[in-house]
């Protein structure tokens, strides 16, 4: 077995790479895909890939992973389970109460997210953990056999378990976890001290209902598509990409689903930080620009930067994820014209169905629309010509918008290109600007099908000098399942002083995560050669609400150990606020180890230069419209895959692939590197 395979499920199509471990070969495959089923496309997907390979069958795969949106899209269209919750008495109204704030401060008609269990489906019960961990209260178990009585009368799918502080004492949940078990068989139970074992029990709570309401959901879908892969020949163990960019089992996120809601966007940045970092690019901000939404990420020194949390539609999730920034700015983005006469492009999207105007279904106009109108898109077909464009049809969409906003139509698709261009630099500033990193001072790397055809606008919008677009970016997300590890998080909320007298504590704390890290190193078969840790603790300063997390070095914790971490902390805060404060008390509250197991990875082919001549890559011109030429110019249009190492190119130019198209303005200048990236020294950048 020496295949291979990684796919990527988005909203307009589904990304199939198949890594031939013989030869070295990728192989790229794109099919549009199947909301209604993303399995049917998957498994579609694949065997033609398999087929366009040599006929090569499901039986010589040696490694199956996949990128999912199914977790993300029945958060965001509210289409989980019923789901049932059982909490301390006195907690129950406690996802409506949050955190007291309004979602806009100035909008005194905003609505607050409504909670995926309802309140009659949320049910007190009698027991109380102090906040030193000692019981006050013992669990009633009456109280909790008679509450899951109640949610089986209510059919509930899943039940969501929090206690107070049952971080520091997970016992009563754990008894409660095992009684519903036996009330409600086959139900999905999440306990708060399982799914995430730290404070703050609003986040808590809103973690551990959102695990719930998507567990079946999602544990229904890779069941099934786990089911369909097996009656095709697959025998390896297939996994999925967690939204901390590495990869676990089917089953294991069966069991944990939270930890795959940014499932999709995060193995992207983790393959183009490997390639870029071996292309001599370790700081790069990734833009993703797919049919729906563009993700944005910052990677600093290979590194992509993880958060520990997001909102998602107004509900905290907490869970170790890449720090990925999402705008509603794809090539199916809708541009339509608002009631004050101005120009708006997204977050509304065409999708798969109807998708753009252009694909022959769709009559709204979008991104994509606008592309093909000015010819920076091929006009005819796309695909490598199994797909068909029909000019006509998106020239009409954008005709009509332009005639809301009296324009032309090329005006009209040009000022649709740079309204979504301010949009994804807004995002892209989100994740660098407002948190002390200057964009000019990065490579930007764009993916996805329509990340190259909007690079170079985009860099020029910030400010950015270079552009490295890698091999294959319409499929990057796919090719990153090859490239990453299996990767697995652990916590424990402590909050106490962080000296040089803490050490032997702390240390104590890290070996119960060492300990729980070995057990799942050996539940993964991972060897010992193939296992790395990486320790952080999240510091604050005694009285300030939130934490900074500074990593703490391998060994044993030691005085000198304290010492270390207390003055990259203080680095850091003077980093982020611009001071710190010297002789002030230094809290920790987190202590979080992630454990990592190496797996056998795609290695993409390094080739010897072959000069600057592009000659032989070119395959025609077209009339492209260029304003900064004033209007329509014929530009030359170079075939991706023919272009070499060394070879040089000069705006205003296009480079055609089978997943994506690379787009050079005046002044922009191209080489292709040793490892086929294209690498884009930008026109009038400062």
């Amino acid at each position: 077995m020496t295949l291979r395979i990684g796919v990527d499920t988005g909203g307009t199509f589904t990304d199939i790479v198949v890594y031939d471990e013989a030869t070295g070969a990728v192989h790229v495959r794109k099919v549009s895909s199947t909301p209604a089923d993303p399995g049917l496309a998957i498994v579609e997907g694949v065997e033609s890939a398999l087929e366009q390979i040599g006929g090569r069958g499901m039986g010589e795969v040696s490694y199956f992973a996949h990128g999912t949106t199914v977790g993300t899209n029945a958060l965001l269209t509210h289409r989980g389970a019923r789901t049932g919750v059982i909490t301390t008495r006195g907690f129950r109204d406690l996802l409506e109460l949050g955190r007291g704030r309004r979602p806009d401060l100035y909008d005194l008609q905003a609505d607050k997210a409504v909670p995926f269990a309802a309140r009659d489906l949320r049910l007190e019960v009698t027991e109380r953990v102090r906040h030193d961990g000692r019981v006050e209260i013992a669990l009633d178990e009456q109280e909790v056999r008679a509450a899951a009585k109640t949610l089986r009368e209510h059919e509930v799918e899943a039940v969501a378990v929090c206690f107070l502080y049952s971080f520091l004492r997970p016992e009563h949940e754990q008894r409660a976890g095992e009684i519903l078990a036996e009330e409600l068989p086959g139900a999905h139970i999440s306990l708060s001290s399982r799914v995430l074992p730290e404070f703050r029990e609003f986040e808590r709570l809103s973690t551990v209902v959102t695990n719930a309401y998507v567990g079946p959901v999602v544990a229904r879908y890779l069941e099934r598509l786990r089911g369909r892969l097996a009656e095709r020949g697959l025998t390896a163990v297939p996994h999925v990409t967690q939204s901390n960019g590495g990869i676990l089992p089917f089953q294991a996120a069966e069991a944990m689903p939270v930890r795959v809601v940014l499932s999709g966007p995060s193995t992207g940045v983790v393959g183009a930080a490997g390639i870029c970092a071996g292309a001599g690019h370790p700081d790069i901000i990734t833009f993703d620009m797919g049919g729906t939404s563009s993700d944005i990420s910052l990677v600093q020194n290979g590194v992509p930067k993880v958060t520990t949390g997001m909102e998602l539609d107004g509900r905290p999730i907490r869970t170790p994820m890449l720090d990925i920034h999402t705008v509603g700015a794809g090539g199916g983005s809708l541009a339509h014209v608002d009631a004050g006469g101005h120009l708006k492009v997204g977050p509304a999207s065409a999708g798969a169905d109807p998708g753009p105007a252009c694909y022959g279904k769709g009559s709204e106009a979008t991104v994509t629309d606008a592309n093909v109108v000015l010819h920076t898109l091929n006009p005819a077909h796309l695909l490598d010509g199994r797909m068909a464009i029909d000019e006509q049809a998106a020239r009409a969409a954008v005709g009509r918008v332009a005639e809301r906003v009296g324009l032309g139509v090329e005006e009209a698709a040009e000022g649709i290109l740079r309204v979504v261009t301010a949009n994804m630099a807004r995002a892209i500033r989100v994740i660098s600007v407002q948190r002390g990193y200057d964009p000019r001072d990065y490579t930007l790397v764009p993916f996805g099908g329509a990340g190259p055809l909007h690079a170079s606008r985009l860099a020029r919008e910030l400010g950015m000098r270079t552009v490295l677009v890698p091999p294959t970016p319409g499929a990057q997300s796919a090719l990153g399942l090859l490239m990453t590890d299996v990767r697995a998080d652990f916590s424990r909320t402590r909050i106490q002083p962080f000296r040089e007298d803490s050490a032997r504590r702390l240390g104590a704390l890290y070996e119960e995560l060492d300990g729980e890290a070995r057990d799942w190193f050996e539940q993964e078969g991972v060897e010992a050669a193939e296992r790395s840790v990486l320790r952080t603790a999240e510091l604050r300063y005694a009285g300030q609400n939130y934490e900074i997390p500074v990593p703490v070095p391998d060994g044993p914790i030691t005085e000198e150990t304290v010492l270390a971490v207390l003055t990259a902390f203080a680095a850091e805060h003077r980093r982020l606020y611009g001071y710190d404060a010297p002789g002030d008390p230094v809290e920790a509250v987190t202590l979080r180890l992630q454990a990592t197991g190496s797996v056998p990875r795609a290695e993409l082919p390094r080739e010897e230069a072959a000069g600057p001549d592009a000659a032989a890559s070119l395959i025609g011109t077209r009339a492209m419209h260029v304003p900064e030429l004033g209007g329509y110019v014929e530009v030359p249009v170079h075939r991706r895959e023919a272009m070499r190492p060394g070879n040089r190119l000069e705006g205003p130019a296009v480079i055609e692939q089978m997943d994506t198209t690379t787009v050079l303005l005046p002044g922009d200048r191209l080489t292709v590197d040793a490892h086929s990236n294209l690498v884009i020294a930008i026109g009038g950048a400062q």
